[in-house]
């Protein structure tokens, strides 16, 4: 994957722990009073605009969660938050974020999208083991998803788990019965690196990175916010967001052969 020269807001450390494991925390991004904000403000928007359901369907379920589990398993979810929220739309922006991003996939960093996943109290839905490129293809790995913490994760309420180095595996055929993930029998979360994570933490990790989480066990809720950044120079092939551009949160979009930007519609890739 490309790195940047002269990282701006990583050290060399973090970039080469990135570089071997496919994932990276970093601690403090959003300071309490930011979270404070954040979180006040995720609660509003999930009142009056996020869905709740089973979460993600097919026969991984059977082999995550018992028959009761399953049937009252729950997930709440929500796409572009920036879109109802000062305080989400200030988050896509955040200068040491979009710099730690520029570090590992950069210079330039463009704003792709932004989705909830809320686990709620004593059911709050387990992910199987997956790979994120199946929900929003794109042509190289040159693409990084925030996960940023609303809650403290814990491996009670289902923090993030990683298969460490599964980055450099590249796009991996998924499991399309239901929603796509990876056959649980080859990729079992046991052997999956958890990833602790307190409320202002982020948590970055490639699209090509298999993880996954748990139940959430606990009497309170795990709200995560996942963010999602790339290089402007990796076009997307397939999937949410499709044909929409994004907003540049680090350097200048670059002009690109074939590529029209259009400000009244979709952007247009003459290939």
């Amino acid at each position: 994957m490309q790195t940047v020269r002269k990282p701006q807001a990583l050290g060399a450390d973090d970039v080469a722990f990135f570089e071997a494991n496919g994932y990276l925390r970093l601690r403090g991004v959003f300071d309490a009073s930011e979270v404070a904000d954040l979180s006040e403000e995720l609660d509003e928007v999930i009142s009056r605009f996020a869905w709740t359901d089973k979460g993600w369907s097919g026969p991984w379920r059977e082999k995550y969660l018992s028959p009761e589990e399953n049937a009252k398993s729950k997930l709440t979810a929500l796409h572009e938050m920036e879109l109802h929220s000062p305080a989400w739309a200030r988050a896509v922006l955040n200068r040491r974020l979009a710099a730690s991003v520029a570090d590992l996939i950069g210079p330039e960093v463009e704003f792709h999208h932004m989705t909830l996943h809320a686990k709620g109290p004593e059911f709050g839905t387990p992910f199987p083991m997956h790979q994120d490129n199946p929900f929003y293809e794109h042509s190289d790995g040159r693409y990084l998803d925030a996960i940023v913490h609303v809650d403290a994760a814990t491996e009670e309420n289902g923090c993030l788990k990683f298969l460490a180095g599964s980055h450099r595996l590249g796009p991996l055929q998924h499991v399309k019965e239901g929603s796509p993930h990876l056959p649980p029998d080859e990729y079992p979360m046991e052997r999956a690196v958890s990833c602790p994570a307190d409320a202002g933490d982020v948590v970055l990790f490639s699209i090509y990175t298999v993880h996954g989480s748990s139940l959430n066990r606990t009497p309170r809720w795990r709200r995560v916010v996942r963010i999602g950044y790339r290089n402007p120079e990796n076009l997307q092939v397939a999937g949410q967001a499709m044909g929409r551009p994004g907003v540049m949160v680090h350097g200048l979009r670059p002009k690109l052969a074939g590529v029209t930007i259009d400000p009244y519609g979709p952007m247009k890739v003459n290939r």
